[in-house]
């Protein structure tokens, strides 16, 4: 489970376990879709797979640069999502790479 961290969600390093914000960049493993990430206190390396079973109305987080937001799935687009705030309060379209179900 991740913990927040200001405007961000700060997720364990899977080696060492310290939280901390950790941005990912979109990448392909074997011809799979996946997000990589970096500790930058032991340097190990990870990657988690670009969610493809999404479905409208699953509830998930979205990581951005700037904030970690938390909504339900309105609408999807090959390569975007339409994520709805918990309290209908925005719609935003994010790149699906970024949205983890939550």
């Amino acid at each position: 489970m991740s913990r927040t961290v200001g405007a961000h969600t700060a997720d364990p390093c899977p080696r060492c376990f310290v939280h901390a914000v950790r941005l990912g960049e979109p990448t392909a493993v074997g011809g799979c879709d996946v997000v990589g990430y970096l500790c930058d206190r032991c340097a190990h390396a990870w990657t988690r797979p670009v969610e493809d079973d999404l479905d409208v109305y699953d509830i998930v987080r979205v990581d951005l640069t700037d904030a970690t937001l938390y909504g339900t799935v309105w609408q999807m687009d090959a390569d975007r999502v339409l994520v709805r705030g918990t309290s209908g309060e925005w719609l935003r379209w994010v790149e699906r790479w970024r949205v983890i179900v939550y």
